[in-house]
């Protein structure tokens, strides 16, 4: 992949375009597989030539270390301040609750990403470039499990195992890529709502 333009006007502009060029590869490797993806479908769908293409994304190997890395980084840098920052909701059942919006809304606008996080995090697992993205799934994950057992030192929530829990809330949120869909009975926030109360339907002290 080629260096980006450094002046700031150009940089911008190749970086929205590069953004526009991920999603829509996103998109194709969401439907066809990474394996079932060729170069030529890429290019297809971009409308770029071989050159143009590899001048935004690289090998196939890269475009999928960046589809995965454009998923988790951005929701990391969000999910922090709900957890950690200053003006974190008061109590851990608000913060749960914070978070887990936060994390549907971002299952919703990028539901192509999620469905290859899913379909292809084992392509990727053995390789070098995953260990910035299972970093970053990795801090996510401990952010979560952070809030859950905040709420058990405080009194607000009931568990006997505060990870198992949180990989439980994860597998229901990340999962559902396979069944919302934006417009539908449901909004993302909703369906969050709903999952949080299933949760504390069990667990509220």
């Amino acid at each position: 992949m080629a260096a980006p333009p450094k002046k700031p006007h150009l940089r911008e502009r190749y970086d929205e375009r590069q953004r526009e060029v991920l999603d829509t590869c996103a998109g194709v490797l969401a439907r066809h597989g990474y394996h079932g993806t060729s170069i030529d479908d890429l290019i297809a769908a971009t409308g770029l030539t071989r050159g143009g293409l590899y001048h935004y994304i690289g090998s196939k190997p890269e475009l999928l270390s960046r589809v995965l890395a454009d998923l988790m980084a951005p929701l990391l840098e969000q999910a922090r301040p709900i957890v950690e920052g200053p003006d974190a909701p008061a109590t851990a059942i608000e913060r749960l609750r914070a978070l887990t919006r936060l994390w549907m809304t971002h299952v919703e606008e990028h539901q192509d990403h999620v469905t290859v996080f899913l379909q292809e995090r084992h392509t990727l697992e053995q390789d070098p470039s995953w260990d910035e993205v299972r970093g970053d799934r990795d801090a996510f994950e401990a952010l979560l499990t952070t809030v859950l057992e905040q709420g058990v030192a405080d009194g607000e929530l009931r568990l006997a195992d505060p990870g198992l829990t949180a990989l439980g809330l994860l597998g229901m949120v990340n999962h559902s890529v396979v069944w919302f869909r934006r417009g539908g009975r449901l909004s993302a926030q909703q369906v969050a709502d709903g999952f949080v109360d299933l949760l504390l339907g069990g667990i509220r002290a």
